[in-house]
């Protein structure tokens, strides 16, 4: 014979339709959310065509770069000089990190005597200059320790932008000097225009994004790390215009111009759900990319004057959309009557090696792969001087 007891509990839960009451509220299920998650999500689909593509292009190199997108990426924190980080560097260099822009010794600018194959422009292989002033700290290779949120000073201006350390390379390879007039023509969100503006050596510094929400993101970035007196002058001009069409609106004028265009953002595929380029509904934003990226990327050429350089950057490891669409640019750029020499970035690779691990073998340009053991990654950067 069954117990009161028991049949009391039968009969309760029997009357309880709803049990969310007793499941605690950090592991209760949403309804609404769950019927609403994609049968197939967004980052399945990418890595199904990460393992298809990049299986290929990249060989046995693959499973570990794989492995490394799936993982904690490593921070570098982009120190601001427009604060008094005397305390800041102090601080971090008692946590172990270190500059590993500043740690790089003279010598190490001599290129290696390595040279990459070249396609459709001259290869320079020239020591390699890098901006000065720009100074980014990292934890040890291995150390997967996190940086704490920089904190405001006086002036409210924070001492750190923390961000992707291999993102300040392009930065670092455009080579700012004093008097320079720069373009950055996709800045946001403005982890990069943070860094070119540490240089202060830029005369005028135009910063674009098509995006009106990214702009205004953008200018709030700035406002966090810039002070005001520098970003209300007429030394920096921020702008939200389609890049693709910047030639109706300026050629021939920069000495320097960054061009790092929207792409698949790999790392950030692979792992989010949100706002993620695999999702059905941007297949054609995602196959129009190469296209988008050629287009940007000749804007930028036109706006360079002759003798200025440009570097082309993204944040994805495709051939499509990194060193064929620098071919393409090339031979368009060509047939308008501007002739392009690329200019070799195997001394950065002799220099940082240490630092980030570098894909092997590339037709143009250099790129930083994943790794456990240094999980930055992964931007594909190119340098290209135009000559007329």
């Amino acid at each position: 014979m069954s117990s009161p007891a028991f049949i009391n509990t039968a009969f309760l839960l029997r009357r309880i339709r709803d049990l969310r009451c007793l499941t605690p509220r950090r592991t209760r299920v949403k309804t609404k959310w769950a019927t609403s998650l994609p049968r197939y999500p967004n980052t399945n689909m990418a890595l199904q065509n990460f393992d298809a593509a990049y299986g290929l292009q990249l060989g046995r190199l693959w499973p570990s770069v794989r492995c490394g997108l799936l993982s904690q990426k490593k921070y570098g924190a982009l120190l601001n000089n427009f604060c008094d980080h005397r305390a800041v560097v102090s601080d971090l260099q008692d946590q172990g990190c270190w500059d590993f822009v500043s740690a790089t010794q003279p010598e190490d600018m001599v290129d290696s005597g390595e040279t990459e194959k070249s396609h459709g422009g001259n290869q320079d292989s020239s020591p390699l200059s890098l901006s000065s002033d720009i100074k980014c700290f990292v934890f040890p290779r291995g150390d997967i320790t996190t940086f704490k949120s920089a904190r405001p000073d006086q002036l409210r201006l924070l001492s750190y932008y923390l961000l992707d350390a291999a993102s300040v390379l392009p930065c670092l390879v455009l080579d700012v000097q004093e008097g320079h007039s720069v373009l950055d023509l996709c800045a946001a969100p403005g982890g990069k225009t943070i860094a070119l503006l540490q240089t202060q050596a830029i005369r005028f510094l135009s910063v674009n994004d098509s995006s009106v929400s990214r702009t205004s993101r953008l200018k709030n970035v700035l406002h966090s790390f810039i002070p005001n007196h520098l970003l209300s002058t007429d030394r920096l001009r921020v702008t939200s215009l389609d890049g693709t069409q910047w030639a109706e609106f300026e050629t021939n004028t920069y000495d320097r111009v960054l061009v790092d265009v929207p792409c698949t953002t790999d790392r950030h595929s692979a792992t989010e759900e949100d706002n993620n380029i695999f999702s059905k509904i941007r297949t054609g934003e995602r196959k129009r990319l190469p296209q988008l990226q050629t287009a940007l990327l000749l804007a930028g050429i036109k706006a360079a004057r002759p003798g200025g350089e440009v570097v082309y950057s993204t944040c994805s490891l495709s051939q499509l959309q990194n060193q064929y669409v620098v071919q393409q640019a090339l031979q368009l750029a060509r047939q308008e009557g501007i002739h392009l020499q690329v200019v070799s970035l195997q001394p950065l690779v002799h220099m940082l090696s240490g630092t980030f691990n570098f894909a092997p073998d590339l037709l143009l340009g250099e790129m930083v792969v994943p790794h456990l053991t240094a999980n930055f990654g992964p931007i594909y950067m190119c340098k290209l001087r135009r000559l007329c």
